[in-house]
C-alpha cells in the first residue's frame, strides 16, 4: 500500500490531526507496563515461562483483570458492564477534583485511548447555571477545555447577550473526550458516561441546566425525539444525590446554529426563556 493510500486510510479511520512526527501506540505502551508488572510478581515456575502452559495461562489472566489497569475493580467492577463501572466509580466521589480523577483514570470508554486530553469542564462551579454540550471538537481536544473553538465563541456571544458570560456558568459536555474525527458519541458511549455527568450535577448543584443540542437533551430528559421538538421545552431532571429535581431547558448546539442560521431566532427565544427563569428564581 503507498503512503497515499494509507493516509486516506487513517483519514477514514477518523485521524485528521498529526500530533507527532511518528505514531505513539497507547494501548501496546500500557499491554507492555502490564506484562512488566506480571513479570516482576510472578513466582517462579519449575517449566520454561516460554513453553509453560500455566505460566501461559496466568499472564493471560492477569492481563485481562482490570485490578492491573483501572481503580474500577476495587469498586466491585471487574465483570461489570462499562455504565455500571461508571455508575459506582462515580458515586463514590465527593468532589469535583476527586470525580476529575475518576474519569480520567477510567478506562470503560475506548475514546479516551484515541483522545489528546481529558475536557472536564470550565466556567464557575459556584455559578447557578450549568451547560452541557455534546462532546469536545478539536481546539477542545487539544486545549483540555470545553467550547473554545469557533462555538464555544459562538455560545460566548450567546450568553453575552443576555448579561451571562463564563464566570456566572458552568460548561461541561455529556462526553468528556473527543470522538474521533468530530463524529457523534454512540448511544453506548453516552451511556457509559452518563453516571459522570450526572455525578457532576449532583456536585454542583445548579438552580438551571442548559442543554445544547440532541445528545445531551436526549441523554438527559430521556426524549428520543428530534431537537426541533425538544428545544422550547423545560424539563425537571431527576439526579441521584440530589432532593429536588433540576429545570432543565433544551436549545441548539451552537455547532448546528453555525450551519443553520434560520434557527437563531428560536435559540434566541431559548435564551430569553432561560433568562426570565433564573430572574423569576
Amino acid at each position: 500500500m503507498d503512503d497515499l493510500a494509507l493516509l486516506r486510510l487513517q483519514i477514514e479511520w477518523g485521524a485528521d490531526e498529526a500530533l507527532a512526527d511518528t505514531p505513539f501506540d497507547r494501548l501496546a505502551e500500557r499491554a507492555s507496563g502490564a506484562r512488566l508488572a506480571v513479570e516482576k510478581t510472578a513466582p517462579p515456575e519449575t517449566e520454561s515461562p516460554a513453553t509453560s502452559p500455566a505460566a501461559a495461562l496466568r499472564m493471560d489472566s492477569a492481563l485481562s483483570t482490570p485490578s492491573l489497569r483501572s481503580p474500577v475493580a476495587f469498586l466491585g467492577g471487574v465483570n461489570r458492564p462499562a455504565p455500571a463501572q461508571a455508575a459506582a466509580l462515580a458515586a463514590s466521589c465527593e468532589s469535583l477534583e476527586a470525580l476529575r480523577a475518576a474519569i480520567a483514570g477510567f478506562e470503560g470508554c475506548a475514546l479516551r485511548d484515541t483522545a489528546t486530553n481529558l475536557v472536564f469542564s470550565d466556567g464557575n462551579p459556584a455559578a447557578p447555571i450549568m451547560i452541557i454540550g455534546e462532546a469536545p471538537g478539536g481546539e477542545e481536544d487539544r486545549a483540555g477545555r470545553p467550547f473554545v473553538g469557533p462555538s464555544g465563541q459562538l455560545l460566548d456571544r450567546m450568553l453575552g447577550s443576555i448579561g451571562l458570560d463564563r464566570t456566572g456558568v458552568l460548561i461541561t459536555n455529556i462526553i468528556p473526550w473527543r470522538p474521533p474525527g468530530n463524529r457523534s458519541p454512540s448511544d453506548v458511549e453516552v451511556a457509559t458516561c452518563l453516571p459522570f455527568v450526572m455525578r457532576h450535577i449532583a456536585l454542583v448543584a445548579p438552580r438551571h441546566v442548559l442543554l445544547l443540542g440532541a445528545t445531551s437533551a436526549r441523554a438527559l430528559t430521556g426524549n428520543s425525539q428530534g431537537i426541533r421538538r425538544i428545544r422550547g421545552n423545560w424539563y425537571d431532571l431527576e439526579v441521584p444525590g440530589m432532593v429536588e429535581r433540576v429545570p432543565a431547558l433544551a436549545t441548539y448546539h451552537p455547532a448546528y446554529l453555525m450551519r443553520t442560521p434560520s434557527a437563531k431566532r428560536e435559540a434566541w427565544n431559548d435564551l430569553i426563556s432561560l433568562q426570565e427563569r433564573v430572574q423569576d428564581y
